[in-house]
């Protein structure tokens, strides 16, 4: 009795298994047994078989060696292009090593934010003591490539992650400045870089905290938080929030910035592709309402720093100054990949609490926010900052 039945199970897991191998081998199946058993109009195994079956094909019969997962990642990255949408990118697994990196507010690098420029990225500002720095470069600086890779048209987390690279390892940049072009190789470091910067500013009739943030990187919420509590303990009576040169970030650490100033209520709106929607609300914990606030912003000021501005422009919490931002009506989604990369891609629109969307239809640039108060710092004069200054007057005009 008992061989009889361990004759039977053992029957049954052949079965299974061979039913198993015989499910990853259609081709073998007897044509009216597959017709039952698989079904080849399931696009997404269909294409998956597809796939493989030309990879096979070029490692088997290319005239030399190839390289199975380069062929794969080139792949990702080509049906990532194809979207055409400049915020989706593939990164392979070095890539999103140095990406996740860089969103942890500290990473190994040359130590520079930089934004998106047609012909690569330009160098807003490099930091202190930094290899950037050291090796000369300055605001305004456009690099056009990295160890030879052009950035043009490369989205900026995805060319920034080319500069970065492991401490003590060099990357050769190529550096247009006016009209004149040349190579830098610069020696990476670990840099460690708060996103928040405060102080306060004692002109006009109210002495005004300025907060800087340069990128809404993980816990940047509450670094901004601490500042401006800082400030206002330190004697301010009103805050500029500055976000020029902030191409935005994590979109649950604009709620919680947003939050600081906005006691209640919609921070903002999502739409994703599936049709589902979300509405993100204040989380509380927000300073005095009687606290005057200004956003500061200018043209690369895009994404979450579009979130923060708007919710304080349609709550009527504070002014918004400086020039109109960059017109960004999308958000974008990290889903990790089982090879270590990674694919940041668009999934949906978000929209300010009066329903603004400030993109252009999906990924195109859109209009933006326009400011209540236009103000530009003027470079030619790097000792004063006129759009801070703009800032600062606009409190103190609303108080007098």
């Amino acid at each position: 009795m008992r061989s009889s039945r361990l004759l039977q199970a053992l029957l049954l897991v052949s079965l299974l298994l061979a039913g198993i191998w015989l499910g990853g081998h259609p081709s073998l199946l007897p044509g009216f047994v597959r017709g039952v058993l698989v079904d080849d109009s399931v696009a997404g195994s269909s294409d998956a078989r597809l796939v493989d079956e030309a990879l096979d094909i070029m490692e088997k019969h290319y005239y030399r060696p190839v390289d199975r997962k380069a062929l794969v990642d080139e792949g990702l990255k080509a049906s990532v292009k194809s979207l055409d949408d400049r915020f989706s990118a593939y990164f392979d697994p070095k890539t999103f090593h140095h990406f996740e990196e860089a969103s942890s507010g500290g990473f190994e690098g040359v130590g520079m934010t930089v934004e998106a420029n047609k012909r690569g990225v330009e160098v807003q500002q490099t930091f202190p003591g930094s290899p950037a720095r050291r090796a000369g470069l300055k605001a305004g600086d456009i690099i056009v490539a990295a160890d030879g890779k052009s950035l043009k048209g490369k989205p900026t987390d995805a060319a920034t992650a080319l500069i970065k690279g492991k401490a003590g390892t060099t990357v050769l940049l190529r550096v247009r400045r006016a009209d004149d072009v040349r190579e830098l190789r610069v020696r990476r470091e670990r840099v460690e870089v708060s996103p928040v910067v405060s102080k306060i500013v004692r002109q006009g009739a109210v002495p005004t905290g300025h907060v800087r943030l340069a990128s809404f990187t993980r816990g940047s919420g509450d670094d901004v938080d601490a500042a401006v509590r800082r400030v206002l303990d330190k004697g301010a009576e009103a805050v500029v929030l500055d976000l020029r040169a902030n191409g935005g970030g994590y979109l649950d650490e604009a709620v919680r910035i947003s939050s600081l100033f906005i006691p209640e209520g919609t921070i903002v709106s999502t739409k994703r592709g599936s049709g589902e929607e979300k509405v993100y609300e204040a989380t509380g914990r927000s300073i005095p309402r009687d606290v005057p606030v200004v956003v500061l912003v200018d043209r690369d000021s895009a994404s979450a720093s579009e979130i923060v501005a708007g919710a304080i422009q349609d709550r009527d919490r504070g002014k918004v100054v400086g020039t109109r931002t960059f017109g960004k009506g999308v958000f974008q989604q990290i889903e990790e990949l089982s090879n270590g990369g990674a694919l940041d891609i668009t999934v949906g629109e978000y929209f300010t609490p009066s329903g603004r969307n400030l993109g252009g239809g999906g990924p195109k640039r859109g209009a933006g926010i326009a400011p209540d108060v236009r103000a530009r710092d003027v470079r030619k004069t790097p000792k004063r900052d006129e759009a801070l200054d703009k800032a600062v007057s606009t409190i103190s005009s609303g108080a007098s």
